[in-house]
């Protein structure tokens, strides 16, 4: 799932993109990324979303958090 929100600079998506992919990554056993994009800003996106991530948007992730759930237990 990719977040989107509205920000008035590009630093403020960065670090609004950041603070939801830290809250995600809390409840998922998947990565969490923050994708560069032109239009948008950056925006979070789940790597659960996809099998792997295609080509274009891997070029794109500019941070990731992991995912901090474990299928240990």
């Amino acid at each position: 799932m990719a977040s989107l929100a509205t920000c008035h600079s590009s630093l403020d998506c960065y670090f609004e993109a950041l603070a939801t992919a830290e809250r995600r990554a809390q409840h998922s056993f998947f990565d969490q990324h923050i994708v560069e994009d032109r239009e948008l800003g950056y925006f979070a996106l789940d790597e659960g979303d996809y099998n792997a991530l295609p080509a274009h948007l891997a070029a794109r992730v500019v941070h990731t958090v992991h995912g901090a759930m474990l299928d240990e237990f």
